[in-house]
């Protein structure tokens, strides 16, 4: 791998699918941009439609005769979700990459309408049920991937508690809560790896994360978004792990990559590191039956 790998570094994509949820704006949008330009016809799965219509307007800017179109997903609904994967079906027989990076940040305390917790239900079982009903068009595709957006923030929570994940008994705090959900995250996604091997799919597993990375700068406090502006990394930094994750040969499953520079808040891509908890196979299955439980889809079963 090149010390300092960039978009110049992406294989040629011509001929590939890839499907990018939340890709209206920040991390998503320099993620989709990056496999169009690449030449991928890329899926923008997007709640904002207006915004996502926005958002290939840039493409096919940075990248004229990019092939780009939009479909409209709420993560946060998991009826959305169901007639998205049933839409996509309907259009596409194969997929190549499913890039899972739409996600709830630091959100104030509140239920998605199927009555999660805004961050786990958004971040985690929303992406798991995606994932889920998708994984037999990406079965079709050999050499399929399917990257799992983390974040630093998972190094900042109490943990994933099963006993209590929608915060009815403990105090909530917005930081624990996006945290949780992220570890949750790559719990999913080491499990997923797993699973993935033992039923000898050719589908490979990874994730990434974006290290401080200025794509939310209506976050936080007056002090955090002074900082953000100050010392993050601009979007298409952050997106270079994913996108190496996404597509460079000799990535494999189970991967996790992030920005290579200090502590992995900004740098180009480099193998990351992760709390424990993350890749214990134990608390990877016992997230999953739960998942299984809340949105009433089964699949790879252990």
């Amino acid at each position: 791998m090149a010390s300092q790998w960039t978009l110049r570094d992406i294989p040629d994509l011509s001929g590939r699918l890839a499907l990018v949820t939340g890709a209206n704006r920040g991390l998503g949008l320099e993620i989709a941009a990056g496999l169009a330009g690449a030449g991928a016809r890329v899926v923008l799965a997007c709640r904002n439609l207006a915004r996502a219509e926005g958002a290939v307007a840039e493409i096919q800017r940075r990248a004229p005769g990019a092939r780009a179109e939009i479909m409209a997903l709420d993560l946060a609904d998991l009826s959305s979700i169901r007639d998205f994967a049933a839409g996509f079906a309907a259009r596409h027989s194969r997929l190549d990459l499913l890039v899972n990076n739409g996600a709830a940040i630091m959100a104030p305390r509140g239920r998605t309408g199927d009555g999660f917790e805004t961050h786990i239900g958004t971040n985690h079982l929303g992406p798991f049920l995606l994932t889920g009903l998708l994984l037999e068009r990406l079965a079709a595709a050999p050499g399929s991937r399917i990257l799992n957006t983390a974040s630093l923030a998972h190094n900042l929570t109490a943990g994933v508690d099963l006993d209590d994940p929608f915060y009815e008994r403990r105090a909530y705090k917005e930081m624990d809560a996006y945290g949780a959900s992220k570890l949750a995250t790559l719990q999913f996604t080491f499990g997923l790896d797993r699973r993935l091997r033992r039923a000898g799919l050719p589908v490979t597993a990874v994730a990434a994360h974006p290290g401080y990375t200025a794509t939310n700068l209506d976050i936080g406090n007056v002090f955090m978004r002074l900082a953000t502006r100050l010392f993050a990394q601009a979007p298409a930094m952050g997106a270079l792990p994913a996108l190496y994750a996404a597509t460079a040969p000799g990535v494999a499953g189970g991967d996790y990559w992030g920005p290579g520079g200090y502590k992995e808040l900004t740098g180009y891509p480099k193998k990351a590191a992760c709390r424990p908890e993350a890749r214990d196979p134990s608390a990877a299955d016992r997230l999953w039956a739960w998942s299984e439980r809340m949105t009433g889809l089964h699949f790879l079963d252990a």
